[in-house]
């Protein structure tokens, strides 16, 4: 069973879509549910669905990790074509998933009572996203 789910983002910034796929995956048994992002400029995570704080440090660490290009620490970078931004969400998304493997028991997911996915956005623009979704019943 195969599906892509279309997510639109608003910028940098994390974009909870556990409920969509919990949908999709209501009554399909037991098995192993990936995904994966579609694209190389963003990432997949597993995070704290119940705290906003943890969004907004994970935010701020990761701007401080890998600034925008027009930052004087970042004047290394040759791939700047696409703008200040794009090289370090390639970066970005090097060091994140970008790909999730969830068990998944009687039709749903087997995350943790505070855990949601999430696409992570690493581009200064709103964009729209696809995550390919895989379910294998085993």
């Amino acid at each position: 069973m195969q599906t892509t789910f279309t997510i639109a983002t608003r910028g940098p910034g994390l974009t909870m879509f556990t409920d969509d796929v919990a949908r999709w995956l209501k009554g399909a048994g037991d098995g192993l549910l990936t995904l994966m992002v579609r694209h190389t400029s963003c990432s997949l995570l597993i995070q704290e669905n119940a705290d906003p704080d943890v969004q907004v440090d994970l935010m701020e660490f990761f701007h401080r990790l890998v600034p925008p290009a027009d930052d004087y620490s970042m004047a290394y970078l040759t791939h700047t074509l696409e703008g200040p931004d794009d090289m370090p969400a390639h970066i970005k998304a090097t060091l994140l998933p970008v790909s999730l493997q969830i068990p998944v028991e009687a039709g749903r997911m087997r995350l943790g009572t505070w855990q949601g996915i999430y696409l992570f956005e690493h581009r200064a623009a709103p964009h729209r996203r696809e995550v390919a979704a895989h379910f294998s019943q085993g």
